[in-house]
């Protein structure tokens, strides 16, 4: 069976929405992983091996891709198609506050 990247990224963890948030600007995975702490306020922490999985699941699907290399060091961007599942999962998330509002 194939997935689409929709499908797939049907909804997205914390970690994955924002490390696709920190792709909104070119970062390798150091700038990335500290750009997450600083936009969930110390919430969400990203360790290299996480990172790094998604880093290649998110490249894979079209998602992000790489930029620049400069010897080991890696900086990548968001694409169209990440936008795209970034501000689905946004919308995804409004709607379920929204539902939630009159009840809490």
């Amino acid at each position: 069976m194939i997935f689409t990247a929709r499908e797939q990224f049907q909804t997205l963890t914390e970690p994955m929405y924002y490390i696709l948030l920190a792709f909104l600007e070119p970062r390798c995975g150091v700038d990335v992983m500290e750009k997450v702490e600083e936009l969930s306020h110390g919430r969400v922490k990203v360790g290299p091996g996480t990172l790094y999985a998604l880093l290649g699941r998110f490249q894979k699907e079209g998602m992000i891709e790489e930029i620049e290399v400069v010897g080991r060091k890696r900086t990548y961007v968001i694409t169209k198609k990440g936008r795209k599942v970034l501000q689905e999962e946004y919308d995804r998330l409004l709607q379920m506050v929204e539902d939630g509002r009159g009840f809490l």
